[in-house]
């Protein structure tokens, strides 16, 4: 009776009409970027392109495309995004496994807690950590771009939490049928921890594939830079000296176009998989599993 009330049927079309207004809002910018990649040099350095390409064209593609630094830095993304959130996948489900226990399972627990909450509030700054990286021998290496995040304490926190949820009963039984903690962890907690890995993993993803900073930091070398580096370079100190554009080129193409076709191709991926995720951002994965 609730849901039929009069009240509550307001609020969900007053709730409904909110949430899509702020769902234009985002989406409309996007829109705006690839019509201004699709659109001609006069119409895009005019001013004249709104949601919809103003003389169709796709140089700004073809040239974006055809620039091998942008490819390399392209691939090079994706490498780290790939080994990056596969490597912190693992290093937090390890990590977040024996936290979970209880005092009385793993002593010692609370001094490695207090280690990792540690190392999250205070760290040595920005000078000691590039000393590091360079006593190491990362510097100018792709691993640079990988290693130093593989231990997030918040994303261990949030899988140690899950785990707490999942009801103790699960573990006991695996381990009276003989399971080790390797065999339980992989066979009985991996399954349905599914909610807590995809948002792990999404924003490991987003991080990787958005961070600049410590590419512009640790490489020195244009045609290393990951994509968010080689953008940055591009779009804010708007440095195209890296797209080598003929005359002739230059009269179809402007700056304006060329960026606009990389912002849209560096974001694609992101809103590509970022369906596939969403499905498993729901609770109750283990409702039912424990009976009587």
């Amino acid at each position: 009776m609730y849901y039929k009330s009069r009240p509550y049927r307001i609020f969900n079309i007053v709730n409904t009409c909110f949430l899509c207004f702020i769902a234009i809002l985002c989406i409309i910018p996007m829109i705006h970027v690839l019509a201004v990649s699709f659109s001609t040099k006069a119409a895009a350095d005019a001013n004249l392109v709104s949601l919809w390409p103003v003389g169709f064209s796709f140089e700004a593609y073809k040239k974006t495309m055809n620039n091998p630094i942008f490819v390399s830095s392209l691939w090079t993304s994706v490498l780290r995004t790939v080994i990056g959130t596969s490597i912190i996948l693992l290093v937090t489900f390890l990590a977040a496994y024996p936290l979970s226990k209880e005092n009385s399972e793993f002593k010692g627990r609370n001094i490695y807690s207090w280690l990792f909450v540690f190392s999250m509030i205070f760290n040595g700054g920005l000078v000691p950590f590039y000393m590091v990286i360079q006593k190491i021998g990362l510097m100018n290496n792709f691993w640079v771009l990988v290693l130093p995040g593989v231990v997030n304490t918040f994303l261990i926190i949030l899988m140690l939490n899950f785990f707490r949820g999942i009801p103790k009963e699960l573990e006991e039984a695996a381990m009276i049928d003989g399971a080790n903690h390797f065999k339980t962890l992989f066979r009985i907690f991996l399954p349905i921890s599914m909610p807590s890995i995809a948002t792990i993993a999404l924003f490991s993803m987003v991080f990787h594939w958005n961070s600049w900073f410590d590419g512009l930091l640790y490489l020195n070398e244009a045609k290393d830079y990951p994509l968010a580096t080689f953008m940055q370079t591009v779009i804010i100190k708007r440095d195209m000296s890296t797209m080598s554009m003929n005359p002739k080129e230059m009269e179809m193409i402007s700056q304006t176009t060329v960026r606009a076709a990389q912002i849209f191709i560096g974001s694609a991926p992101i809103l590509i998989v970022y369906p596939f995720l969403q499905k498993y951002f729901v609770k109750g994965m283990t409702l039912g599993s424990v009976k009587g």
